[in-house]
């Protein structure tokens, strides 16, 4: 027995159709860094086909779609910083975000065959990556003026979307707004809470990245509230069900005790497969499509379960650990993490299906 991941990418091309209702005058960044959130990059790729452009972490990423056959716009949202990323950017046909005076220079001085796409980014208010908005036009200049630059597109990163009441994403596209005022480069603003949010941010392209996997990007309600359909559905079984005595431990520390005589269900899954352990005792899981909950500690390959409502249950039996039937933004509250957490940190003993 070992724990699986079903992708569904039926539901991921519904999720980027989601996304063009939502924004309907911009283009589409679809955002696949980190192995697709998870769920694998090069099956994503293939599914978000009809996306304008693709958005990952870093040139290594950007190369192995390439090298995969991926032909569409690329961006690197880190950009790169050595000479040598910048002239393999150029023959791979990537877009380069700029974000730093060292990147700044590093395109002035370096010679490549094909001038690049670059994306200015602005700190409008994210304070991690980007140009304090007094500078940035001058450095927009100086990027229009570099040989090895083709075009220079304009970028910034919202940062409390994820919460709609917060006043910050109202001043970030206000700011966002006015940066480079007259200048009619494309701008991209819009994260998946900042197009499911209906804000005056999507401008000319978005980049949707959690809400295309099937999650929510906001920090309350689930996916469902979006329209968006479950992608990732991370299954195990039961290896044992055990009848316990009231009053004993179960598991590491001893941390929860059984309140009365009762059948406790063991799972082939633990954090050496990606399961938090975190996750708190009441965290829910799917035995049959029964709401059961998480007893003790997460172990590393197993954790234990409370079988009292599901008292048919029996070794083998199917157990979902998040999507279908269980919104992964809820076990997410339950271990105090995010969702995106949850399905990137996956490790290679999960045996991934795509349907």
């Amino acid at each position: 027995m070992h724990a699986n991941a079903t992708i569904n990418l039926s539901a991921l091309t519904h999720n980027l159709s989601r996304v063009r209702q939502l924004a309907p005058q911009s283009k589409v960044m679809s955002v696949i860094k980190a192995n697709a959130y998870g769920h694998g990059v090069l099956q994503v790729a293939d599914a978000l086909g009809d996306s304008d452009a693709f958005a990952v972490a870093n040139l290594e990423e950007a190369v192995l779609l390439r090298d995969a056959g991926i032909d569409k716009d690329i961006v690197v949202l880190q950009g790169v910083n050595m000479a040598d990323e910048c002239v393999r950017a150029s023959s791979s046909g990537l877009q380069l975000v700029v974000h730093s005076e060292e990147q700044v220079h590093l395109l002035e001085t370096t010679n490549v065959d094909t001038a690049l796409t670059v994306w200015l980014k602005i700190d409008t208010g994210m304070h991690r990556l980007g140009f304090d908005p007094a500078v940035a036009e001058n450095v927009f200049l100086r990027l229009q003026q570099t040989s090895s630059v083709a075009e220079v597109r304009l970028m910034s990163h919202l940062a409390n979307a994820d919460d709609r009441q917060d006043p910050l994403t109202q001043k970030q596209i206000k700011c966002f707004s006015q940066a480079i005022a007259g200048s009619d480069t494309p701008r991209s603003l819009a994260n998946s809470a900042g197009i499911c949010n209906d804000l005056e941010c999507q401008f000319d392209w978005v980049r949707p990245g959690i809400m295309l996997y099937g999650s929510s990007p906001f920090n309350t309600g689930t996916a469902a509230d979006q329209q968006l359909q479950t992608v990732m559905t991370l299954r195990s079984n039961l290896l044992a069900v055990v009848q316990h005595r009231k009053g004993e431990a179960i598991g590491y520390s001893g941390s929860w005790v059984c309140p009365v005589d009762m059948p406790v269900g063991v799972v082939a899954i633990g954090y050496g497969d990606g399961y938090p352990r975190s996750a708190e005792s009441g965290t829910p899981v799917l035995v049959n499509g029964q709401r059961v909950p998480l007893v003790g500690r997460v172990s590393m390959d197993m954790i234990c379960i409370d079988l009292r409502e599901c008292a048919d249950a029996r070794p083998g039996d199917e157990v979902v650990l998040w999507g279908d039937g269980l919104p992964v933004e809820e076990i997410a509250r339950h271990a105090e993490t995010i969702s995106y957490e949850l399905t990137c940190r996956l490790t290679s003993r999960v045996k991934f299906k795509y349907i």
